[in-house]
């Protein structure tokens, strides 16, 4: 089949609604629903040879064959490590999320943002998972890939070493799921090892098939608060951490025990009144479930003293689970940099709630051809590929004094993790926006 029959091919199916989360795309063309059958039927529990429960599936350096974080590990189901395993137990909550011996604190601070929505949690874990009705040692998850969502099937095999498990973990050792969605999520980019170090707003987008931005926060727009604040009441997930100038700094912790380089979610942003002061608050969680601030509105500290019993109820005030408020202040100034994902993410910056108008692109860099570079290359730099969009609604900001048509670009290159195993990692690249003038020739660059 040509390219262009191809082409039209998968928009006709995207068209019908192939790819959408209702009907994801099964990864490695695995069913789960017909494994499933066929495992019930034969009354063996799955075992997926695609991606095996060997060291081919936890790394291929740090946590390669050879390894001494790989020795004595031992994959076993969960049956086998305490009596009654349960998949989610009243629901998935923050504290299902424990980080093991694995780098992945950004995708877990992105999942821990994932659990305060449920019907979002929904459309990644899939619900009617148990180890009970219908056990046959097989689960499934959806992540959204590059435009599309696909469906994937794990078994239920996990890396253990000495009866607990080696990565992820709930607090209390008898729930699963956040577990098995990490191991189907390494299964994606081809190994747990491909899965240390990150951004949260890769998580966020892969969970939710959002559109995430960046705040810097040693310039942060004075409205961030209210932005802050209406993201979460929209459902949007949040993340910060505190940049590092070395690598020795990596998950070094301030003598406030906060860790630099290690990425946080953020689960609330709240005003309460300090002996009748308003002060402004945010919640933030620590992936590891524990190691928390210890400066002002922390578990502990006296701020809370001066405040009404029934405000200080509604904040879900508790010691040492990982998860811990700060002022406002504090949080421009202890950490370095703020990531939303937006899920409707119209009512940020506006009072009036609309939806977005969503478009996708895909292109490819070909040497020779359309890998123009950089603008330092002026001579080739228009051969890159371009896309044109138009412009026809207007949003009124209420913060910038002026009318305007907000819209967010994001630009993704694909496989990136999976390169890792072969020394290869991504690409530097970048976009342009220029603004076309009505009928006028030339075009300016916007940014």
């Amino acid at each position: 089949m040509s390219s262009i029959a191809n082409h039209l091919a998968r928009r006709k199916a995207r068209e019908e609604g192939e790819g959408s989360n209702d009907k994801a795309i099964p990864f490695n063309k695995q069913d789960f629903q017909t494994l499933r059958r066929e495992c019930l039927e034969s009354g063996k529990l799955f075992s997926d040879t695609s991606f095996p429960a060997d060291w081919n599936s936890l790394g291929y350096n740090e946590l390669g064959r050879y390894s001494s974080k790989t020795r004595g590990v031992e994959w076993k189901r969960p049956k086998e490590l305490c009596s009654n395993p349960q998949f989610i137990v009243e629901g998935a909550t923050r504290t299902d999320i424990c980080q093991g011996a694995l780098g992945d604190c950004w995708l877990l601070a992105a999942l821990a943002s994932l659990t305060l929505d449920k019907d979002i949690l929904a459309r990644v874990v899939p619900p009617g998972q148990s180890f009970e009705e219908n056990y046959a040692g097989i689960f499934h998850f959806q992540f959204w890939q590059y435009g599309q969502w696909v469906d994937v099937v794990i078994d239920d095999r996990l890396p253990t070493r000495e009866g607990k498990l080696l990565f992820v973990h709930s607090a209390e050792g008898s729930e699963f799921w956040s577990a098995l969605l990490e191991k189907a999520y390494a299964k994606v980019n081809s190994s747990y090892e491909a899965l240390s170090g990150g951004s949260t707003t890769e998580g966020f987008e892969d969970f939710t098939g959002g559109i995430a931005e960046t705040y810097n926060l040693s310039n942060a727009p004075q409205c961030l608060f209210k932005i802050m604040k209406k993201a979460l009441g929209l459902g949007s997930l949040l993340g910060c951490s505190i940049d590092i100038t070395s690598a020795y700094e990596t998950e070094a912790v301030t003598g406030q025990k906060l860790v630099k380089g290690h990425a946080y979610s953020i689960t609330a942003a709240e005003e309460v009144h300090l002996h009748g002061t308003p002060v402004e608050l945010v919640r933030i969680r620590n992936p590891w479930g524990q190691v928390e601030w210890t400066g002002a509105w922390s578990d502990d500290s006296r701020e809370w003293d001066g405040v009404r019993p029934e405000e200080k109820s509604k904040l879900d005030h508790s010691a040492e689970d990982g998860e811990f408020w700060m002022a406002y202040s504090d949080f421009l100034r202890q950490y370095s940099k703020l990531e939303i994902c937006n899920l409707t993410p119209d009512t940020l910056v506006s009072d009036e709630v609309g939806r977005w108008n969503h478009y996708q692109f895909e292109g490819m860099w070909r040497v020779g051809s359309t890998a123009g570079g950089c603008r330092n290359h002026a001579a080739t730099f228009c051969s890159n590929p371009q896309f044109a969009i138009k412009l026809d609604d207007v949003d009124d900001d209420p913060h910038d004094g002026k009318d305007g048509c907000t819209f967010l670009v994001g630009l993704m290159q694909k496989d990136g993790r999976k390169e890792r195993r072969f020394s290869r990692d991504l690409n530097t690249i970048g976009f342009s926006i220029y603004q076309v003038q009505h009928h006028h020739p030339r075009v300016n660059l916007f940014t």
